[in-house]
């Protein structure tokens, strides 16, 4: 491959750094340094919003609503879609799109059927019994965005994993702007399993999810993407309910050895960077030539771009070219970034696998872009952001489900445990616990 220089066009300024250049270091934390502050006006509603919801239950949710959402619905009641517009929805669509969800469904499912746990148990040596039981939440909720975005992907992404999990009751959530609904989105929560369907959004819907109302029912966990409107009231309703994460704005980092066609990572960087201005494209490479090559690919494709505006800033604010001395140090800054999608575009993508210690999704080889992930290729896009990945790990069944420590002790078991928490108890100078332990053991000449 190889983009000859192009004529005119809106040139891309994305920053080069230099990984052996003194000072990289800094640069790097000021190029990843995305404080996204918290706005305190945003604070400050959506705290007086899940107040009010929390306090007037459906009213509070129906003034939102008509408000924000340019409605005129008179009973709670009207905001729930009734049974059967899902399938209706699905019936809708073209034909092709309707296969593509169902094959995307299908292999999102076959993924996350591998994840689920299951319980186990064992007896230690005196006949105690020790194990762990696995149960699924009894209801999640999946926020949806409305209006102009419509993300069936998302639903896919984040129903199918729950349901896989065995949640009893997944209830969606999606703005309804003027009525507007979106059939592709309808038609992905019919594939997904969706059992009721309500048309709020914005912190009101999040609050009503959160604590719940007459008409919308109490979850365990609210998942899903919204604004910051809705990563707000997902943070301050935490501890009421679970959330899925806090999500900053998407990100690319592809490492390339120079031997893929510069257009396709063009386009790569591409894909993140027309999420919004905020998103994060960065490519590292060995390859000077290969840099280059890659900004006049951007430079000659960025004007045909309907996003080209949003591109264009998100490349310029907070995307980078990095030269590396070799692909050691190129994993080595990988793991500094911690990106929520890493693509290894490399001859040897699971050798270089091995340096790799935190990304949230990794993409092997040169066929592998960023955007299949997205959508079709299995795993749920739902990925940590903003350096998370160093802690934090990609949505899955693991999310739906709990743990619950299993403990039985046989007579035998309460003696020898009992003494033992008899003396760590008292170390801590709590006597009842002490007590409490001691009352099982067996006094001096009692038989087992």
């Amino acid at each position: 491959g190889g983009c000859a220089p192009g004529g005119g066009g809106r040139r891309a300024m994305m920053r080069r750094l230099d990984a052996s250049a003194p000072g990289f270091a800094g640069e790097l934390a000021a190029l990843l340094d995305f404080s996204a502050q918290r706005d305190a006006g945003v604070v400050e509603q959506v705290a007086a919003i899940i107040a009010d919801v929390r306090a007037r239950g459906d009213a509070a949710l129906l003034e939102y609503t008509n408000r924000f959402d340019g409605r005129a619905l008179a009973a709670a009641g009207e905001l729930e879609i009734p049974d059967g517009a899902l399938a209706a929805a699905a019936a809708r669509i073209p034909a092709e799109l309707r296969e593509a969800l169902q094959a995307a469904a299908a292999r999102i499912e076959s993924y996350h059927l591998r994840q689920r746990q299951e319980s186990w148990q064992y007896r230690d040596a005196d006949g105690t019994l020790l194990g762990q039981r696995i149960t699924a939440l009894d209801r999640a909720g999946l926020y949806v965005p409305g209006g102009k975005a419509s993300y069936p992907s998302s639903v896919l992404m984040n129903g199918i994993p729950a349901r896989v999990a065995g949640v009893g009751e997944l209830v969606m959530v999606v703005p309804a702007p003027r009525g507007e609904l979106n059939d592709v989105v309808l038609a992905a929560a019919s594939l997904a399993g969706v059992d009721r369907v309500f048309t709020i959004g914005g912190a009101q819907a999040v609050a009503a999810l959160a604590f719940g109302t007459a008409t919308v029912p109490r979850v365990d966990k609210i998942v899903g993407p919204g604004n910051v409107y809705v990563a707000e009231a997902k943070r301050q309703v935490f501890g009421e309910v679970g959330i899925d994460m806090i999500a900053g704005p998407s990100e690319i980092a592809v490492i390339c050895d120079g031997g893929t066609d510069p257009e396709w990572i063009a386009l790569d960087l591409f894909s993140q960077a027309e999420h919004d201005e905020h998103a994060q494209s960065i490519l590292i490479s060995p390859d000077a030539d290969f840099l280059d090559a890659v900004a006049r690919c951007i430079e000659r494709l960025l004007p045909a771009m309907p996003r080209a505006d949003i591109i264009g800033r998100s490349l310029a604010a907070r995307g980078a070219f990095i030269l590396v001395r070799d692909l050691a140090e190129a994993a080595e800054i990988s793991n500094r970034i911690a990106p929520e999608h890493l693509e290894l575009s490399v001859a040897e993508p699971e050798q270089l696998l091995a340096a790799i210690r935190h990304a949230g999704a990794v993409f092997l080889g040169r066929h592998t872009p960023e955007a299949i992930g997205d959508y079709c290729a299995g795993p749920s896009h739902v990925l940590p952001t903003a350096g998370t990945a160093r802690f934090a790990s990609p949505l899955g069944v693991h999310d739906f489900q709990k743990r619950s420590s299993l403990i039985g002790c046989s007579p035998g078991g309460a003696d020898r445990l009992g003494q033992l928490a008899r003396v760590l108890a008292e170390s801590e100078s709590l006597q009842a616990h002490a007590l409490s332990a001691a009352a099982r053991v067996r006094k001096p000449g009692e038989g087992a």
